[in-house]
């Protein structure tokens, strides 16, 4: 079973120790087996020190850190459930190989697909179009790391970190803001898994029979058959969540493998439908001289590379809310390093097909599932593969898109949401996003949507990784992070972090004057400065929220929180 059958199958309940009458037992074993590895941890430092290159060894053992998750001994019932308990020694399930084929499941899927095909789309050539994808995901593994590695040392998940710099009640301001990304993506996966349902339809009946129906409603922007494969869609998938995800488990284990191969073959038949690789990789770069972009090359990569680092810049955040279930440091290390080359590899295969489409087609097409149901090879391959691209969308959307808004509601309020009723609220609120205009054109996908929720995560990344590796030097007080005390180390004032608020919105408002510039809610000409920091709203964000965060935790009203 891999990662994210294992991952799924442990999000309803949760494997973290439960919180019951015989929770002081339990707390009591676990403090003796963390009395325990303390000792051992002394004793290998020791050791570390008296060998030679001692800083080089000093430097790996300091990130290696052994688990140290133990249950809370005395938690306010508002701020602790089964759901956010943590994920002690025992309850840990996966290893290294485990979150290679989770990341596997997740990059094999029509966004990365499209997200890659747009890059040609905006101009580049597919060699540029690699290396922004590989810059983007290298940056992005760093960053996982990091995240990940509180989840792995505490057991802890996103909403339960953010209490630390954001304080126990205050952490619900990111953790919801988090939720609602995940919700817009819910939405556009849908509107995918929907999309390729309409293509089916139109197959089985022929003759775009199902398709001359789709005219579309000025209003919505979209057609009614359209519109009813998509709540088909977000149907079959409520209706997983809320009988549990153990109804996908095998469906999960065997989707990436079925994509993969399907991926494959759609390389292959654009190689021999275009007259070899030569054809479709000879597509020169739109910024060269005599192209339709000369020199406008730094103006679509700075957002393109934002655009590739805020496509998992949600994952990036919420990813303790796996890693608090790998087995130690080195398997969430390892398990993710295999990101920047899945990525890579898909990315290739999306930009070489999309160059090939418009060698074959004239026009190049970056809409994958619109790229199936025009392949000739009779009703049975149009059908399978449609067919697999929605089976992948939907185990990619349950795992990616439900687990992260999930845990911010039950955070919220653990004593009113589960999982099952936090996934309702979640397919509710994706309708509102209007899925089908955000995937209209590349650069409303890339612009608005990609850019435009990273000015919102970057500020949130910034001040969690500031607090937890320099204010507090990888240190965390589990108890303090379970209660409402206002002697607690997280109670800060109310229970709101006043530091991490201020930098949370200096993070993300540089970037609002060219947001709404770009989705047309701004008709006034803004300087050129604004559009330029919008376009790097992941960086903006991330660096600003951060400095400011550090400068205000320097006063001695935070300081007494540290």
């Amino acid at each position: 079973m891999n990662g994210a059958s294992r991952i799924l199958g442990s999000i309803a309940p949760l494997a973290a120790a439960p919180f019951s009458s015989s929770r002081q037992q339990g707390t009591t074993h676990f403090q003796r087996s963390h009395t325990m590895e303390l000792h051992e941890e002394r004793e290998l430092h020791r050791n570390l020190l008296s060998m030679p290159h001692r800083p080089a060894f000093t430097a790996s053992y300091c990130f290696l850190e052994p688990i140290c998750a133990t249950l809370p001994s005395n938690p306010d019932p508002s701020l602790a459930s089964q759901d956010l308990a943590p994920v002690c020694k025992e309850g840990r399930l996966l290893s290294s190989w485990d979150m290679t084929f989770l990341w596997l499941g997740l990059v094999v899927g029509v966004p990365n697909y499209y997200l890659a095909g747009s890059l040609v789309e905006l101009g580049m050539a597919w060699w540029q179009g690699i290396g922004t994808v590989l810059l983007a995901n290298v940056i992005t593994y760093c960053i996982l790391v990091l995240a990940a590695h509180p989840g792995t040392k505490y057991g802890i998940s996103f909403p339960v970190l953010l209490r630390a710099s954001f304080g126990v009640f205050g952490a619900n301001v990111p953790a919801l803001l988090r939720g609602f990304v995940a919700c817009g993506w819910y939405g556009i996966e849908t509107w995918i898994g929907g999309e390729a349902i309409f293509r089916i339809v139109d197959v089985m009946l022929g003759k775009n029979r199902f398709s001359n129906l789709a005219e579309s409603l000025p209003l919505l922007g979209t057609s009614v058959p359209e519109l009813g494969c998509f709540f088909l869609f977000w149907l079959l998938q409520l209706w997983i969540v809320w009988n549990g995800i153990e109804s996908i488990k095998k469906l999960e284990k065997y989707s990436a493998p079925v994509l993969i191969v399907l991926t494959v073959a759609l390389l292959v038949w654009a190689v021999v439908s275009a007259g070899g690789f030569g054809a479709m990789l000879a597509a020169s770069s739109a910024f060269g001289r005599g192209g339709r972009k000369e020199g406008k090359f730094w103006q679509v990569f700075l957002p393109s590379l934002t655009a590739n680092i805020g496509t998992w810049s949600t994952l990036s955040l919420n990813i303790p809310d796996f890693s608090r279930y790998t087995y130690s440091q080195a398997d969430q290390i390892l398990g993710q390093a295999s990101l920047p080359l899945f990525m890579a590899a898909f990315s290739f295969v999306g930009l070489a097909v999309t160059s090939a489409s418009e060698v074959i087609f004239g026009h190049a097409i970056s809409n994958p599932i619109e790229l199936l149901s025009r392949i000739r090879g009779g009703f049975l391959v149009a059908v399978v593969s449609l067919i697999g691209v929605t089976l992948a969308t939907l185990t990619t959307n349950i795992a990616a898109n439900v687990v992260a808004p999930a845990n911010a509601l039950v955070n919220l309020d653990p004593k009113r949401f589960t999982y099952r009723s936090s996934g309702l609220v979640v397919a509710v609120i994706s309708v509102c996003f209007l899925p089908w205009k955000l995937l209209q054109t590349s650069e409303s996908f890339i612009y608005a949507w990609l850019v435009g929720y990273s000015a919102l995560l970057g500020p949130i990344g910034g001040i969690l990784l500031a607090d937890y590796y320099i204010l507090r030097q990888r240190k965390l007080d589990i108890d303090s992070l379970y209660s409402s005390s206002n002697t607690g180390k997280y109670w800060y004032s109310k229970g709101v972090n006043p530091a991490a608020m201020v930098a949370l919105t200096a993070g993300i408002l540089p970037c609002i004057p060219g947001f709404l510039s770009t989705v047309g809610l701004l008709k006034l000409k803004i300087p050129r400065l604004l559009l330029a920091l919008y376009d790097g709203a992941w960086f903006v964000g991330f660096f600003v929220a951060g400095l400011v965060y550090l400068t205000l935790s320097c006063f001695p009203r935070v300081e007494r929180a540290l």
